[in-house]
């Protein structure tokens, strides 16, 4: 019904959808989809197409989350990076979706706890990241390269 005429249209007049669930515009409004979801879906349309997407999202997800917690002991950007290949994964798979969603309240509520604490808590969560970074990063160069940083400071002083 338009309101400006008073005129009265059957349910199944053009521009109306039917109320019946009309299978043909589901498919019409699927076939208007475009995009990058338009484009994933003509991939997925078939078997072939859509083991290989998983394939694919499968490889450069774990790309991403097997680097990202490479990186987390590093200063940087590490959980970001895990956080990013999460959100990959979860485009095909539904245990990323679930995983992603919970590290985002995790994440979340202990940013919540953090910000209703003192300065004093904050200012220790602070020097304790500061310190378990600074160990991470001289004993990884101490393991890794044989590299002691102690050692070099002193002789450095020394001259």
């Amino acid at each position: 019904m338009t309101i400006s005429d008073g005129v009265h249209e059957p349910h199944g007049a053009p521009g109306r959808p039917s109320e019946t669930g009309d299978a043909d515009a589901l498919k019409d409004a699927a076939a208007e989809r475009s995009g990058l979801n338009g484009w994933l879906d003509g991939v997925r349309s078939t078997r072939a197409g859509r083991l290989t997407l998983k394939i694919v999202i499968g490889a450069i997800g774990a790309v991403l989350v097997i680097g990202g917690l490479i990186m987390v002991p590093f200063p940087g950007p590490g959980w970001l990076v895990v956080f990013a290949g999460l959100a990959v994964l979860a485009t095909e798979f539904h245990w990323a979706h679930r995983v992603l969603e919970f590290g985002k309240r995790t994440l979340s509520a202990w940013t919540a706890w953090l910000g209703r604490q003192g300065w004093t808590v904050k200012i220790l969560v602070v020097l304790a990241a500061a310190a378990t970074a600074t160990a991470i990063v001289y004993y990884g160069l101490k393991l890794s390269f044989d590299l002691d940083l102690i050692v070099e400071a002193q002789k450095l002083l020394a001259r």
